[in-house]
């Protein structure tokens, strides 16, 4: 019986006010509190109180069948708890249908798994125990910001005891094989991974919607056929939460499209099974090898959107050059500061791609330019580094 596995990412990066230079030494306050406040209200209106009411409807009327799996990174939690407390509520009533898993991943959506291994296995800690302290969860599968693997992330996973992890299936890295099997990493071989459809995936994420797709309309009934012929053991449909109602709008019929997959995929013979649920009961098939970091952003499939030009490692760079100042001061406020400043977003404004995924990134980017967002970016950091040097 062929499985599918459906994960989704649930992420709200704090966005930084417009910081001119001479607010340094003035202004300590970084947030743009209106549009953080706004967007997350907007989100919570269009994405995450109904289709989370529909996703607890659907489990209720299918008795448990339906399943899927979620990561919330640490800084949407805050949003929630500042801005949106209902959804909160919303997605601990998911919690307790044991139907739904949590993924671990890194607290503030963090690239420090390219950076050091102390600093990412700190950040895994400690959204760990957010998972606990808000969900009652300890979780045993991880997924890296932005689907980011390599050989040395999977070990560093692995030691800190986690069974599964979820990848981007990227044909640089599977050759002819198929994503619709379980790997293992390719240093300790205990590692299982599940690696992402990305066609089947963007679909739904990115397609469903364009009237220019010679698939479109998509229907539940032809998607479900889609999933059932796939070659392989399990199909994961790996996406970013926000494509229901807010990328995808409700006015393109994206929620009655939801509400009867379930249906459609149950009828073609095709079980449900969260992350954890499909890496324990299928086989691994083969080895990954991967010696350089992969992700599931824009054509190449690598690290580029974050780290590709000389303003995002500069500011890379300069960000955790002052790690070791943030854990010495030992400061509950510089700590919060700390993590929104690790927001992967921050780079992905820096990128300066115009091809293939320029679209892409101009979408998700409230900045004019990359130099724009750069120059305000390490304006919060050096005053932040002037107010750390003072402890």
């Amino acid at each position: 019986m062929k499985t599918v596995c459906f994960y989704f990412q649930v992420h709200q990066p704090w966005r930084l006010k417009t910081y001119r230079f001479f607010q340094m030494g003035n202004d300590h306050n970084y947030l743009d509190d209106f549009t953080n406040r706004a967007i997350m209200q907007k989100v919570a209106r269009e994405c995450y109180l109904p289709m989370n009411a529909l996703l607890l409807n659907l489990i209720n009327e299918h008795k448990g069948a339906v399943r899927c799996t979620f990561s919330i990174t640490g800084s949407a939690v805050e949003q929630f708890k500042a801005y949106a407390p209902e959804v909160l509520e919303s997605f601990k009533r998911l919690a307790e249908t044991g139907c739904v898993e949590f993924l671990a991943e890194t607290y503030s959506h963090s690239l420090s798994s390219l950076y050091s291994v102390e600093d990412f296995k700190q950040e895994v800690k400690l959204h760990t125990q957010m998972l606990k302290d808000e969900f009652g969860v300890k979780p045993t599968a991880f997924r890296n910001t932005e689907l980011i693997y390599s050989d040395d992330i999977a070990k560093a996973v692995q030691g800190l005891g986690f069974k599964t992890m979820l990848a981007e299936g990227a044909r640089h890295i599977l050759g002819w094989k198929s994503p619709n099997f379980v790997y293992t990493d390719g240093v300790e071989n205990k590692l299982r991974l599940l690696l992402r459809n990305y066609k089947l995936s963007d679909d739904i994420a990115f397609r469903f919607s364009n009237e220019g797709w010679p698939e479109w309309p998509l229907t539940a009934d032809k998607f479900a056929q889609w999933v059932a012929s796939e070659t392989g053991d399990v199909v994961n449909l790996f996406m970013d939460y926000e494509t229901f109602g807010e990328h995808q709008k409700a006015s393109t019929g994206i929620f009655d499209f939801v509400k009867a997959l379930p249906q459609a995929l149950l009828n073609a013979g095709v079980e449900f099974a969260t992350v954890s649920e499909a890496a324990k009961k299928l086989q691994p098939v083969a080895v990954l090898h991967c010696p350089y970091a992969m992700s599931w952003a824009d054509e190449e499939r690598d690290v580029t959107a974050w780290l590709g030009n000389d303003l995002q490692n500069e500011a890379f760079r300069k960000l955790y050059s002052l790690s070791p100042k943030v854990k010495k001061a030992k400061n509950k406020d510089f700590e919060f500061v700390w993590h929104f400043m690790q927001n992967s977003d921050h780079f992905y404004y820096m990128a300066t791609k115009w091809f293939s995924d320029g679209d892409v990134h101009s979408y998700f980017n409230p900045y004019d330019s990359a130099y724009e967002a750069f120059i305000n970016y390490m304006n919060v950091l050096a005053d932040f580094e002037i107010e750390l040097d003072k402890l």
